[in-house]
């Protein structure tokens, strides 16, 4: 990927440029999961420089811009990147310095409650607290503006295809949305959800047509809904 729309809006005076996106939308069971990501401005300069010996950079900066340039090289929509790359692109995301992020994650309850696309944005929202720092411009994956939110916003479809902060969010969201559920695996044995994370396969909604929904499936997504009108089951526990 590249910077160019990052640089397009430093341009434009917007310093504080956060790309959000989420992790979650389509699974019958679990959290949805945002985050949201702040490159530093900064950055263009330090990648103009060469980082060798006598350059003047610490060694340490060398190693974080060379972080960056791989994470640059690498990064794309979560989708299309496999788990392990997701993985190693996260690590890398941690370690750099010129990258701050943030996530949350709002749990089935409360997308049963108030709707995905409102948990969604609830998720966004919360990333944007923890942010240490207030945003000039925002920049959000899909054609949806966040609801009440007094913010510079602009949409970009395929955003995470697109713009490489977007994308990284989409890939911080991918990985802790899949951690989330490999750990509820264990609470839930039955459904696999180490496997399929919770999404609709084919896998999934075998089992939980053999063993109804548990407490994380999400009970107004139709499929769900529809076993449990037709079968009166009763939610497991374990």
């Amino acid at each position: 990927m590249n910077l160019k729309a990052e640089k397009y809006y430093w341009k434009k005076g917007y310093k504080i440029i956060v790309g959000l996106d989420e992790a979650g939308r389509g699974p019958l069971a679990g959290p949805v999961t945002a985050a949201a990501v702040i490159i530093n401005s900064k950055v263009t300069g330090h990648l103009s420089s060469p980082c060798k010996r006598g350059s003047g950079i610490p060694a340490s900066a060398g190693m974080t811009i060379q972080n960056f340039k791989k994470i640059l090289r690498n990064a794309r929509d979560s989708k299309k990147l496999s788990p392990k790359k997701r993985e190693e692109i996260f690590r890398l995301i941690q370690k750099c310095s010129l990258i701050q992020f943030s996530h949350a994650l709002v749990n089935e309850k409360l997308i049963d409650k108030i709707n995905i696309e409102q948990a969604t944005f609830k998720a966004m929202k919360i990333c944007l607290n923890k942010l240490k720092v207030k945003p000039d411009l925002i920049l959000v994956d899909g054609n949806r503006k966040i609801s009440k939110l007094k913010c510079n916003q602009k949409t970009i479809v395929k955003g995470d295809n697109k713009i490489f902060s977007i994308a990284l969010a989409s890939i911080i969201a991918k990985v802790i949305r899949d951690k989330k559920m490999i750990t509820l695996a264990k609470k839930y044995p039955h459904y696999y959800f180490e496997i399929h994370k919770g999404y609709p396969t084919k896998l999934h909604r075998k089992l939980l047509k053999k063993y109804g929904p548990c407490k994380i499936h999400r009970k107004s997504y139709k499929p769900v809904r529809i076993i449990i009108q037709k079968s009166k089951v009763k939610i497991k526990n374990e």
